[in-house]
């Protein structure tokens, strides 16, 4: 996609990966618009990027679904989707609050396949469009306390795997990124529980995951993929 003028939403994007890659984008020349619960952060990041702030809870259906048609109809079609919104579980698969399961599946799963499902007929009709999402070696490799967040993160990355063979013949492109750690708050998060941020720690050694990631340098290679 010819990222000149291009219209970007990015979900969760007041910080961390996402306020990185709306920086990103728009250092790209894109029109940005960033998603997120509404915050300070959420309006700093716009306002940096000289784009525009969408205050929504991607934990609630009804917002969800109304995200993409609300954009569009205020900013125009979208050019790139960047399904980037997403939490963490540190709790053990046998004393998780139902709660907390259902929430994360609901960001990291669920919002990713309906926002998808909203642009996808805007982008097909034009002949343009990209598609990204911001997986997890998590989908690919259990680690311990986390299996929720593993379960969804691997359902984005084989949703996209399918995706991508339904769009084969269109010009619409998809990208998942699926990093190791990523220096923000919320693996900030991860290692201050101490217990189950240890575990995730042994185990990512094991694989050889360390050192952490920048996320200025994730952003920049999502762009460059897009």
């Amino acid at each position: 996609v010819d990222l000149d003028r291009a219209r970007v939403l990015v979900t969760g994007g007041s910080r961390g990966i996402g306020a990185s890659l709306a920086r990103a984008y728009a250092g790209a020349g894109a029109d940005v618009v960033v998603a997120a619960r509404a915050s300070d952060e959420l309006e700093a990041v716009a306002t940096e990027v000289g784009g525009r702030a969408v205050a929504v809870d991607l934990t609630d259906s009804v917002a969800v679904e109304a995200l993409v048609p609300g954009v569009e109809a205020d900013y125009g079609p979208i050019d790139v989707l960047i399904n980037n919104a997403g939490m963490e579980t540190t709790d053990m698969a046998a004393v998780i609050d139902p709660a907390i399961i259902r929430t994360t599946t609901r960001l990291n799963l669920e919002a990713p396949m309906v926002l998808t499902r909203h642009v996808l007929p805007s982008m097909l009709d034009r002949g343009r469009g990209h598609l990204v999402f911001l997986s997890s070696i998590a989908g690919t490799a259990g680690f311990p306390t986390m299996a929720t967040y593993c379960a969804t993160k691997a359902g984005v990355s084989n949703f996209v795997r399918s995706l991508t063979l339904e769009l084969r013949a269109t010009p619409i492109g998809t990208t998942t990124v699926a990093p190791g750690p990523v220096a923000t708050r919320m693996w900030e998060a991860v290692e201050a529980t101490s217990a189950s941020g240890q575990k995730v720690l042994n185990r990512l050694n094991a694989f050889r995951m360390l050192p952490i990631v920048d996320p200025d340098r994730l952003a920049r290679w999502v762009v460059a993929a897009t």
